[in-house]
């Protein structure tokens, strides 16, 4: 196998989330006393949370723990912007998800770290390619495990 030197590869903004990530690290904690900690360290101040509408209860509870945590919280939800879906394809109807105006409304709010929460698989695409701030997910849709996509895996079932 051929040696490569993957240090090339990692910018020096990289490098400091990485070493956050590392100082960060406790596995006392749960994902949500994870996020809070990591930003601390960074000094993170505001940031930002773009869900779907099925976890909208859920995204105002996360909000909660943040603000009482110091931290600024700017919220959008995925039908952000009224898209009629005709407009992006014809021949569909309703309202399309906005994935790409919800990370210009969170750059717009000039959050410093965005967290996912339950986008649509294509949609989270999307929306990590078109955000300004680094992404990082907090619930991953899933409709028939209520997104506890993990527990299958570790169940080793199979399709």
């Amino acid at each position: 196998m051929e040696e490569k030197d993957f240090t090339s590869l990692y910018t020096n903004e990289d490098k400091a989330i990485l070493k956050v990530t590392e100082d960060s690290l406790n596995p006392k904690v749960d994902r949500i006393q994870e996020l809070i900690a990591y930003s601390k360290m960074a000094k993170i101040k505001t940031i930002g949370i773009a869900y779907c509408t099925s976890v909208a209860k859920e995204a105002t509870q996360l909000e909660t723990i943040l603000q009482a945590e110091g931290l600024q919280v700017e919220k959008v939800h995925c039908k952000y912007g009224k898209v009629p879906f005709n407009s992006l394809i014809e021949g569909y109807k309703g309202l399309s998800c906005n994935p790409a105006g919800q990370a210009l409304y969170l750059a717009d709010k000039k959050t410093e770290l965005n967290v996912m929460m339950g986008l649509c698989i294509g949609h989270d695409m999307i929306f990590n390619a078109k955000s300004k701030a680094p992404v990082t997910p907090l619930v991953v849709k899933d409709r028939k495990l209520k997104h506890q996509t993990v527990t299958l895996l570790q169940d080793g079932q199979t399709l």
